[in-house]
């Protein structure tokens, strides 16, 4: 009788993400169970009140608020006309940062020098903040989470209409170690006048992908998820929460909306109500999974640059803080992620019927 040969194990695995073709490390060999990845929180004395800029009203009028979004209503200004009052009902409010990245003065100027360009630092940045100083967004009911998605679209439509905005980078970093400076929870905005090089791989990649196959990349990604299940975390209606098959990092979560669609700005209302329970669902299953992680999330939408995009579809990315780049990383350019996307939607699944 021969001798079966004993299959190799190997201590780690190479996945490649369909959209930039970029590869990851997936090192099953030093994986952690699901539940290590828990940090031990420290208990940090947050800050009161009293002395957080964002509670207090006066501070905030002082920066001239561009949108206001009250319990039943909004109230839309702009950087031209700025709202001067702001009511005591308030639920989310967008005013420009006080320390911004980029500022909407003078023209967009280019210039160029031997192999070097560059382009004066000409756009917008504001700040969009929740009232609540003691909850995150995973702390919020629906309706509270549906007003500020809401504000990130009405936001979104007013700064594509200046011509030199190509692009609106809509963020949210929660913990000082994803770089949270104010502890009040909050999210900016910022109108750029380029696209930035994350997006920029990532409307490449659909592009090529659908010149040669004539599909959308994501739609795709999506449909052979929902099929394995394997690696969803939730859906509902017009959205699903999922791991990705080529994660750059533990419990790296994305959702999509099931209907192909390019631009964020173009979201209906019905569609923001079943956005606002996804989000909820997957900030909460990470809260909870993970004892409340530090993490930033941001939304990847088609460009406002008056280009037609039809190939991309915009999606929201959430990346926790469960490891830090070493050398490695830094020296390929290849992530490496201690556990299966497979089992760290298992977990997260299994969190969220506790």
């Amino acid at each position: 009788m021969k001798k079966e040969k004993k299959k190799k194990i190997f201590p780690s695995e190479f996945r490649q993400n369909p959209v930039s073709l970029d590869w990851v490390v997936i090192a099953t060999g030093r994986a952690k169970r699901p539940s290590q990845f828990k940090k031990e929180k420290k208990k940090e004395k947050i800050p009161s009140p009293k002395n957080c800029p964002f509670c207090q009203k006066d501070v905030l009028e002082a920066q001239k608020p561009v949108f206001i979004y009250l319990s039943k209503k909004k109230i839309k200004g702009s950087w031209e006309k700025p709202l001067e009052k702001i009511p005591d009902d308030w639920q989310v409010v967008s005013i420009p940062n006080k320390y911004p990245a980029l500022v909407p003065w003078g023209k967009l100027i280019k210039e160029k020098k031997g192999i070097y360009q560059k382009i004066e630092g000409v756009g917008f940045h504001e700040v969009v903040i929740f009232k609540d100083h003691y909850k995150q967004i995973a702390d919020l009911d629906e309706n509270q989470i549906f007003r500020i998605i809401d504000s990130y679209k009405e936001r979104f439509r007013d700064l594509k209409r200046y011509p030199f905005v190509k692009y609106v980078a809509i963020f949210t970093n929660w913990g000082k170690e994803a770089g949270a400076s104010i502890y009040h929870p909050h999210s900016q905005i910022i109108g750029m006048p380029i696209i930035d090089p994350d997006l920029n791989r990532s409307l490449k990649g659909s592009a090529r992908f659908y010149r040669k196959y004539k599909k959308c990349v994501h739609c795709q990604m999506i449909k052979e998820s929902l099929k394995e299940k394997e690696r969803i975390i939730f859906e509902n209606k017009n959205f699903v929460v999922l791991i990705p098959f080529a994660s750059t990092v533990a419990f790296e979560t994305r959702i999509y909306p099931k209907k192909h669609q390019s631009y964020f700005e173009e979201i209906s209302s019905r569609e923001i109500k079943d956005l606002s329970e996804a989000l909820k669902v997957a900030l909460l299953a990470l809260k909870k999974g993970l004892q409340d992680p530090p993490y930033n999330f941001f939304i990847h939408s088609a460009p406002c640059d008056g280009k037609k995009r039809d190939h991309y579809h915009w999606h929201l990315e959430i990346y926790p803080k469960t490891s830090i780049w070493a050398g490695f990383e830094l020296c390929t350019g290849i992530q490496i992620s201690t556990i299966r996307p497979e089992d760290a939607a298992k977990y997260l699944r299994k969190v969220l019927k506790l």
